[in-house]
């Protein structure tokens, strides 16, 4: 039987579709086989091990259990790279969240000035609000800019009184960076001075309390010295230092390492400062310093890059030579070495001349002995008077016009020494400058032999023999200011300080009351104070504003007039806007027309309810009613 044509074309396309739907079926199959285990790959070298692949025709499924939402994304993230992202089917679950360590939370807190930013991870249940409202509320912000975020898990038990701390020294730091975390505060900041540093230091080591563990990372600018002076000594008294300056912490440890090897005994003083000559300071004073002690008694002075190096009498010449020859060789080339061997053959002069100067506790001045010419005791004279008052100086000395050359010089250095004392005296002779006495200036030593050095020249000898006293020292001995504040209040409560009326004027009477104030504050040295005017309601109110703010500057002008350093001081008018009494009578317009003296910070934490109640009753006098109240 014979197939016809037709029936042979279909089977043929039969079979060939039966072919086609095989090979089809295996090429899907070996497409997710494909598909699966590339994805299973890249996910095992991302990390991901805890993820489980299948294939389901075209898509590509993922199951397992995430540690986090995080990893479970990533997982996602990872498959699309292999495959198209919408053959992923996320079939994945994800840990209890109770099984999850709680994130770390911390803040950077920014502070410039009247800026602060916020920067970090807080819990839920942090009081947003009120940190914030705290943090607004320190004395000179204006800005606060939150940038923080929250994550719900529990506060850490130590989180509040971090926060607490933190903002406590925030109000100490105008310019800082405070780190915290709980139970941890890193501060990184910046002082004025060396001084007000370990103030800061201390106060903040002592308010932190309970888990606070704190970090301090503070600076302060260094001086510059000029001339960069260092002055080493050895005598019969021993070895020390008249001055000692350094530009590196490094420097500073490798010149008093060689002091010690020369003899130096006990602690020491080095300050470190700008203006150093050369980066090779430290190897130079060193070297000085070595040379001397082989040398035995004698001194060595650096002025910048000038370096004299007198030997005593006592000393051996040949040593002095060979020494002083191997230092000039060890010198860097920009130190100049002037040495000096004294000469004990030369016959002593006689009658030596001779000038002192002695300053007395009282502040009393008495110049004897001799001075060259007419020009240089008028010199002297002068220049004492300017330096200790005219009616302090009493000049005695007399004109010798054998004296040497540098002779003039030599005094006007010694009474220049002699001011940085609190009381002892200078002597003047044709070898030596001598200064002793007794002062309040822990630097004074430093002071005066950079003086000395600078004024008398390389190869001249001076001696300083100065003691530091605490009880002499100014900033020791000055009372607190608060209490500063508190006296002044005192007088004030007392007497007033009055005006003409209208006017910014001081009225004769209330001069002494200045005068007395302008004590008090010359005792208590630097404040940053806010001298307030108020005046009454009568009258327009911006002119009362006006008015008041010009009697606060009046004042601080009056200040000024009687040597007070005011430059802490803020004058402020406040106008009618403060009253402390009813403005409806005569006695209560009075009182509320006054001068305030206020602490800034005491005034900026205070808010100004109860500082209004508090205020001591003090007032300026003075018609206040220019023109009717519109």
């Amino acid at each position: 039987m014979r197939l016809s044509s037709a029936s042979i074309l279909i089977g043929t396309f039969v079979a060939a579709a039966f072919f086609a739907l095989v090979a089809a079926t295996f090429t899907a199959r070996a497409l997710e086989r494909t598909s699966a285990d590339g994805v299973r790959m890249e996910l095992d070298i991302g990390g991901l091990e805890w993820t489980d692949v299948s294939a389901n025709g075209l898509q590509v499924e993922i199951t397992g259990v995430a540690p986090s939402e995080a990893e479970r994304f990533r997982a996602i993230t990872v498959a699309a790279e292999v495959v198209d992202a919408s053959r992923v089917i996320d079939k994945m679950t994800v840990a209890a969240s109770d099984s999850i360590a709680p994130p770390r939370f911390s803040i950077e807190m920014l502070r410039n000035d009247e800026m602060l930013s916020l920067i970090g991870l807080i819990p839920a249940s942090t009081d947003r609000e009120a940190l914030l409202d705290r943090l607004r509320a320190l004395p000179g912000l204006t800005e606060v800019s939150d940038l923080l975020e929250t994550a719900d898990y529990p506060m850490p038990e130590s989180w509040p009184i971090t926060i607490d701390y933190a903002v406590a020294a925030l109000r100490k730091l105008p310019r800082s960076k405070i780190s915290l975390s709980a139970g941890r505060v890193a501060i990184t900041a910046m002082t004025e001075s060396v001084e007000k540093r370990r103030t800061l230091e201390n106060e903040l080591r002592r308010d932190a309390r309970g888990p606070v563990r704190l970090t301090l990372d503070i600076s302060a600018p260094r001086p510059v010295i000029a001339p960069f002076t260092l002055r080493y000594l050895v005598d019969d008294k021993g070895a020390r230092f008249d001055a000692c300056s350094a530009d590196t912490e490094e420097a500073r440890d490798t010149i008093l390492t060689a002091a010690r090897g020369a003899g130096l005994t006990g602690d020491a003083r080095c300050t470190l400062g700008l203006g150093v000559p050369s980066p090779e300071w430290a190897e130079a004073v060193s070297a000085a310093i070595l040379a001397l002690g082989r040398i035995g008694q004698g001194s060595v002075t650096f002025s910048d890059a000038d370096v004299s190096l007198i030997a005593a009498g006592t000393a051996d010449r040949a040593t002095f030579d060979r020494v002083v020859g191997e230092l000039e060789n060890a010198l860097p080339e920009v130190f100049a070495l002037h040495a000096v061997f004294p000469d004990q053959t030369e016959a002593a002069p006689k009658g030596p001349a001779e000038f002192s100067a002695t300053l007395s506790p009282e502040g009393q001045v008495q110049l004897r002995g001799r001075v060259r010419d007419e020009l240089s005791r008028k010199s002297a004279d002068s220049y004492a008077k300017s330096r200790f008052g005219s009616e302090k100086v009493y000049f005695a000395a007399r004109l010798d016009d054998t004296l040497p050359e540098g002779w003039s010089l030599r005094v006007l250095a010694g009474l220049q020494a002699l001011s940085d004392l609190a009381h002892g005296s200078v002597v003047v002779t044709e070898d030596r400058v001598s200064v002793t006495g007794d002062t309040g200036n822990k630097d004074a030593s430093a002071d005066i032999a950079r003086i000395l050095s600078d004024q008398l020249g390389e190869g001249q000898e001076f001696r300083i023999e100065v003691a530091y006293r605490e009880k002499l020292d100014p900033d020791a001995a000055r009372p607190p200011p608060e209490k500063c504040v508190a006296d002044i209040q005192a007088i004030q409560k007392a007497r007033k300080i009055n005006f003409e009326p209208g006017s910014a004027t001081v009225t004769a009477d209330s001069r002494p009351i200045l005068d007395d104030i302008a004590e008090v504050l010359k005792f208590c040295g630097p404040l940053r104070i806010e001298i307030g005017g108020h005046t009454d309601s009568q009258g327009r109110e911006t002119m009362n504003e006006q008015l008041s703010q010009d009697r606060a500057d009046a004042v601080i002008a009056e200040l000024r007039n009687r040597r007070v350093a005011t430059g802490g001081f803020v004058a402020t008018g406040f106008g009618e806007t403060q009253p402390i009494a009813d403005n409806k009578t005569e006695e209560g317009r009075e009182e509320n027309r006054r001068i305030e003296f206020n602490l800034i910070d005491a005034a900026a934490e205070s808010d100004a309810a109860t500082d209004l109640e508090n205020q001591p009753e003090s007032g300026a006098e003075g018609s206040d009613g220019d023109q009717p109240k519109e």
